[in-house]
This record gives structure tokens, sequence and C-alpha cells, in this order.
């Protein structure tokens, strides 16, 4: 999978396994060797040095990799837009899946990669691989400690289980506990990954993995008022340390569990079958509370409390099945070879997210926190709501290499259809769960790419690409109660790639173009709605540069510039002074996209 810090292989961006330099786009591998050696403890941390990506846009919290449908990878953005997550080529939503010491690589691949998985924004996605048994036996066990009183424990077990070596096995497991900056706020998680390799015959072979992860507390729940944090308050700041929440409600933590298997048949050296599938159950725990607005006098700060309505403090179940199967094909004729491939993947994906808020406020002294009242979830003040929610994808698509001496050209094409139903209950006081929304989505989508490189003697390959991607806003109602439309983009990429010869020096240089249309912005005249904001345009600038220098001397560098703006829209939005307060409507063409670092 790769040596060090350089990588040559990828089987995420074609789904076979193909040299990096004959891909059309931007690829970006963080070898196991890099990931240990940096510490990351979670795949944002893995991101941070990867060009074109936004890894911490939502902060450093320690929890998983943050992904779910809407978010759609949450706490990390390619190129401007929201990433989407995919673990062993399969769509996933677990925050177990960032879990760093069960990964053996994590591959970002920049710009649309609707054509080989379908739902997945413009930016591109990031492809997770999961430890699985290794041809070398491996016995390898940590035990680590941290600041904010972290204590960690991993083990990464593999050997043969029969003589012959036809039967392997790997277990990887950790435990760790830590503390973080806050009071009460603390981060525990146990888990193991057990997997077997059943090399069935000489052609054959089926690889079977589970996964059990616990975390009772993911390290995250505090809220805090502007002045006194970001701004001077009455008494100076806070303390980072502050806790200005009920510590008696105080739960924030997930269960998750993953069976998944892939198989592998060859029918001869032209033909074989592949086939992935993975089931994953989650369930969220929360019970806690959230900080509304400070008072004047400079000191009173209101907050109210929220839990789970699902039971047992179960703010979220979450259940997604994914399944890929795909021909693979090898055709060598004189100068000229192919590798072709053609496939049909689905998911399915059942959700209910549901809450209870105590609307009746609670006050806390942010200079002297002092809980005096707790939450009541039995009184005629607690509004409750939950969304069940489906979403069901399938997708057929094809693709072609065309390998002609130093020229590589791929092409590829997919057609997808997607149904999304969605129910939101609502009601106050003992007597909730009024149905109040009932959405039913259908549509379908053409993507395509087309691309070329070119190798030279001398180690650089040139290359030159345009794709589309496709990507349903699920849920999204519009100020004017319709349904958010699909966003649909393109990308044009252009670049280089350059092994330096007899060396372990990979370099790459990329620039590209997307437009995207439909993308959502907040509205200016209705609080909590969104209009469609037209079309924005992302075009950059990407540099990196892996290398071994020396057995151990490794590096890693890169720079991103991106532009990122509204090109066609006729909307106006509401701009605000420094303290949060509207003042006029302006108009929404030329401004740049929130939150996104242009360096």
């Amino acid at each position: 999978p790769g040596i060090g810090y350089v990588a040559k292989y990828t089987s995420s961006a074609t789904k076979t396994d193909t040299p990096i330099t004959q891909i059309p786009n931007s690829i970006y591998v963080i070898t196991k060797d890099q990931i240990v050696d940096q510490q990351s403890q979670t795949v944002q941390e893995v991101l941070r040095y990867m060009p074109g990506i936004y890894s911490e846009s939502l902060g450093t919290a320690s929890w998983g990799s943050g992904s779910n449908k809407n978010v759609a990878g949450g706490n990390f953005t390619q190129r401007g837009f929201a990433s989407t997550q995919y673990v062993d080529g399969l769509l996933s939503n677990s925050e177990a899946s960032g879990e760093t010491s069960f990964l053996d690589r994590v591959e970002a691949l920049n710009g649309p990669s609707s054509v080989m998985y379908g739902q997945s924004g413009p930016g591109g996605l990031i492809s997770m691989q999961l430890k699985k048994p290794t041809d070398t036996p491996l016995h390898n066990a940590t035990l680590g400690f941290g600041n904010w009183g972290r204590y960690e424990a991993t083990i990464d077990l593999s050997d043969k289980i029969t003589k012959s070596g036809n039967l392997k096995y790997r277990i990887a497991a950790i435990g760790v506990t830590q503390g973080t900056q806050t009071e009460h706020i603390n981060y525990h998680r146990v888990g193991v990954l057990p997997s077997i390799k059943w090399e069935i015959d000489q052609n054959t072979n089926l690889t079977i993995l589970g996964m059990y992860m616990y975390t009772p507390g993911d390290g995250s729940g505090n809220y805090y008022p502007l002045y006194g944090t970001l701004m001077r308050g009455t008494n100076g700041y806070i303390p980072r340390s502050r806790f200005l929440g009920d510590p008696a409600y105080n739960i924030s933590g997930n269960k998750e569990a993953k069976f998944e298997y892939q198989f592998n048949h060859k029918f001869n050296r032209y033909l074989e079958f592949q086939q992935n599938f993975s089931y994953e159950n989650s369930r969220q725990f929360f019970n806690n509370t959230y900080g509304s607005s400070l008072a004047s006098d400079g000191q009173t700060y209101t907050i109210y409390g929220w839990k789970g309505n699902l039971g047992g403090n179960t703010s979220e179940i979450q259940k997604t099945l994914a399944v890929d199967s795909r021909l693979v094909g090898h055709i060598n004729s004189g100068p000229v070879s192919q590798t072709w491939l053609v496939g049909v993947d689905y998911r399915h994906i059942d959700e209910n997210w549901a809450l209870t808020y105590d609307f009746s406020p609670m006050t806390i002294n942010i200079w002297n926190p002092v809980v005096s009242q707790h939450p009541d979830y039995a009184h005629d003040s607690i509004y409750s709501y939950s969304y069940p929610t489906q979403w069901e994808q399938t997708g057929v698509y094809f693709q072609d290499q065309i390998k002609f001496r130093k020229l590589t050209i791929t092409l590829g094409g997919r057609e997808d259809w997607y149904k999304y139903h969605y129910k939101y209950y609502y009601g106050t006081g003992s007597s909730a769960q009024n149905l109040s929304e009932n959405t039913n989505e259908s549509a379908k989508a053409f993507t395509w790419r087309a691309g070329f490189t070119y190798n030279f003697d001398f180690g650089l390959t040139p290359y030159f690409s345009f794709s589309k991607s496709f990507n349903p806003q699920y849920g999204s109602i519009l100020e004017n109660g319709s349904v958010a439309r699909p966003l649909t983009g393109n990308q044009l990429e252009a670049g280089l790639k350059y092994i330096i010869p007899n060396t372990n020096v990979f370099l790459t240089a990329a620039a590209y173009r997307i437009k995207e249309d439909h993308v959502l912005e907040t509205s200016p005249d209705v609080v909590g709605k969104q209009i469609d904001g037209g079309t924005a345009v992302s075009q950059g600038v990407e540099l990196s540069a892996h290398a071994n220098i020396m057995k151990d001397l490794r590096v890693t560098a890169s720079y991103s510039f991106d532009d990122m703006r509204y090109t066609r829209t006729n909307k106006t939005v509401r701009s605000y002074d420094i303290y949060g307060n509207p003042l006029n409507k302006v108009p929404l063409q030329g401004k740049y996209l929130n939150a996104y670092p242009r360096n």
C-alpha cells in the first residue's frame, strides 16, 4: 500500500489497482507510516497536511470523522465543498470509522467522483481502508499517554491460522481515556476490529470483518457566550477550563457495530468478479444543556436542557446497508491494453433522530457557575420532535481504461436512481407527536468523466480531465416550501505528477475549476430556512510533495489556493455587524462562500 510516505498505487479512484500516475485527477494517499509518525488521533488530523482539504472546520474534537448524510463529512471539506466518507469502497456514516488505530490508509480523491461512487460532492470524497489480514505476520502492541490525562493501549495482531496460510486472521483493538481542556467533558473509547481472510483457492478469496466500538464520552458538549470568550467580558475572559452547563446532565457518546465482507473470484486471466458488502448499526446517546443569551449584566447566562427522545437518552439510531458488485475485464490487443469495469451498487439507510427540549430557562453565572436548577422533562414547557427518514440509492456504472504505450485514456459513466422518505413529528408538553411534515423525493441523474495521462520516461506525467458530480440535498426545504434540487457540478482539471527517477520523491501540481449548481444559502428573511443560492464556482491550485529522503527521514508538504464565490444568482443576503446585529441586504453574486480559507 505504500513505502514510508510515498504510495504509487490506488484502488479507490478507479476501483482497480492502478498506478497513481495513470489516473487523470488528484489523488493524495496518507499511508499508515505517516499516520503513526504523526500520532493522528482522528481522520481530521490525518488530513491536515493534504492539499485542497480543510479538515478541522468545526474544531479539533476527538470524535470520529463527524460524518452524516446532510453535512456529508461534517468536519472536513475538499476544494470548498463538503466531503463524503467511504470505507472500503462503500458509503459509511459511522463515527467509529474515523478511529485511526483501525485504518491502514486514507485516500483523498479531490474532484468529482460520482462516476464510481454516485452520491458525492464536486470537491471529492475521503476513502478509508480498514485493517485486514497481512501476508507477513504482525505482532504489535502500544501503550501511550498524552496531555489532558490521556492513556491509551492498542494491539494489532495478524498471522496464519492454518499451516498452509490459506486462512489468516487479524485483530486490532483500542482502549483510551482522556480528559479535555474543559471540566466535566471527557473522552472514553473501547473498540475491537477482528477479521479473517480465506484464500479458498488460487482464484478465489473472501475477507470477513466485524467491528464494535463503544464511546461513552465523545469529548464534546459545551457552549459559551460571545463576551468573555471572543470579546472581553465584564470581568475579563472566561477560563478555558470552565464548564457552563449542568454536570448532572452531561452525556454524549455512541455505540456502533459493523459487519463487512469482500469477495473476489478470477474466472480466468481476462475476467474477474468482485463484491463488497457492509452493514452498520449505530446508536448515539445525548443528554445535555445548551447556552442561549448573556444578560445585560454581563454575568447571567441562560441555558436550556435537551436530550435524546428514543429511550435511554438515545438521540439517533441509524442502520446503513451497502453493496457493490462489479465485473473487471482485461483485454490485450497488440500495443493497446484495456481494463474495463461494469458494476452496480445499492445503499439503504434508515435513521431516526429525536430530541426533547426543556424550554423553561435556567441561568448560570459565567464568573461563578453554580447550577441551582436542572432540566425538567416532565412538565409542560417541553418540546419534542423526531425525524424518521429513509434513503435509498441504486447506481449502474461502467469504466474503460485504455493504455496505448505511454498514453492512458480513462472513460466512465453512471446512472443513479435515488429515493428519500422523510417525516417530521413534533409536539409540546405531554401530548407530543403530531405529524407536521411528510416528504417524498425521487430522482435520477447521469454523470460521466473522461481524461488522459501521458507518462514520459523521465518520470513526468501531465494529465487533463473533465468530470461531473451529483449529490442529493436530502430533506432540505426552501423558504418557499419546495424541496431543494440536487447539487450538480462539473470540473475541469489539469496537472502534473512527477516521480523523480531512482528516488522515492513524488511531486504533484494541479489546477482546477469546479462549477456547482443549486448551492444553498441561509435565507435573509425566514429564520432557519434556506434559499437556492444559484451557481458557485471554486477554482484554485494545489501543490504537494511526498518524499522518503532517507530511511528515517520523511517529508510531506502541500499548499492550496482556492477562490470560491457565487457567480450566477439573483438572490440577496443580509449582512451583519461584528455584534451580530442585522444590517442591509446585499447582492449574493460575487460574494465568497462561508467559512473556507483562500490559502
